[in-house]
């Protein structure tokens, strides 16, 4: 049985949960869990945000642990081994995009917390492909949230052949954001937070931001016309999108990476114009998972982490919802 905490309605209260995973598949394994980060994902889905929840729920998509047992198929991973789950446990290993080494693409993946039960528990089962091993240098206590919002923020600097000469600006520096600024200067760009408080302006400059635009100042934002290659924003809340995209280079893109609900009016001859670019993207593919893991050990790129015991799960959500969090709550055994 695997001892695990979940919630039967969304706005509850997480409670203990017990469930029988069945036997072990050729090409699963299960994890002992050490360390599970606390994503804003995990939230939305308890509260059925995205209408794709099945209750009980157990969150948990930013897991660290140790293989504790593996299928008659697993070769490539070792017992006791550390390892990293994200938001995909498992794959269909048959389609183009599996096919493609783009995983993360797939239309039939299975998610780690949807139809699946999640981190927050003793163990947690998925597919053996979609675990990836953590490498030497890599904090096991600070890493569960590289598995989620790391690898959100590192793959587009993969996927659109980013150069370490662009001007890269990161809107929103919170839980995504404030990894979006260290892997963008560690990336060799030239990197500007946009952001509203003056206690931001000083942690995004030490985290990696040469410079910050204040997002409240209209004037400012439009004296950075033309600015930028690449935005990425982090934020899910709407925004002045049309006064973003002026502070874009020409052939910018403006790549979104929180999950903005409300639609987006865009002027389609200002794109042409400028032949700028409108985006977006989700986590990433195993293998981009161990290259972004291994760029992080290489260049000291850790989340800035906040711990919980498993039994303060609820605790840790109630801190986590309050926007007090810096940056990332991690439940911790």
């Amino acid at each position: 049985m695997i001892k695990a905490y979940a919630l039967s309605e969304p706005n509850g209260q997480l409670q203990p949960f017990e469930y029988d995973p069945g036997e072990l598949a050729a090409d699963e394994i299960e994890i002992n869990i050490i360390h599970c980060a606390i994503c804003h994902s995990d939230i939305s889905m308890m509260n059925n945000d995205w209408g794709m929840t099945i209750y009980p729920i157990v969150p948990g998509h930013e897991v660290i642990g140790t293989v504790a047992a593996m299928g008659s198929n697993v070769s490539h991973l070792s017992m006791g081994e550390t390892v990293g789950l994200g938001w995909h446990s498992a794959y269909c290993m048959q389609c183009n995009s599996c096919m493609s080494e783009d995983h993360n693409l797939c239309s039939a993946a299975t998610g780690t917390i949807v139809g699946h039960h999640g981190g927050f528990a003793d163990k947690v089962r998925a597919m053996a492909s979609s675990a990836v091993p953590l490498p030497e240098g890599l904090d096991k206590a600070k890493a569960g949230p590289l598995f989620c919002g790391g690898i959100t923020v590192y793959n587009p600097l993969v996927q659109y052949d980013v150069k370490p000469t662009d001007k890269v600006a990161v809107i929103g520096i919170g839980g995504l954001g404030h990894m979006a600024l260290q892997f963008c200067n560690a990336w060799g760009c030239d990197v500007t937070a946009f952001t509203s408080t003056d206690a931001k302006r000083e942690e995004a400059l030490a985290m990696g931001a040469h410079q910050t635009l204040n997002s409240r100042d209209t004037s400012a934002i439009r004296n950075a016309a033309g600015r930028f290659d690449l935005i990425l924003s982090t934020v899910n809340v709407k925004l002045d999108w049309s006064s973003y995209l002026g502070t874009l280079n020409k052939k910018g893109r403006l790549h979104f990476l929180g999950a903005t609900l409300e639609p987006m009016s865009l002027s389609v001859p200002e794109l042409t114009v400028n032949q700028l670019s409108v985006s977006s993207s989700m986590v990433g593919s195993p293998a981009t998972i161990a290259e972004m893991l291994d760029f992080a050990a290489l260049h000291n790129i850790e989340p800035h982490t906040e711990h919980f015991k498993f039994e303060e799960v609820n605790e840790a959500l109630a801190y986590l919802k309050s926007g007090n969090a810096r940056y990332r709550v991690v439940l911790s055994r």
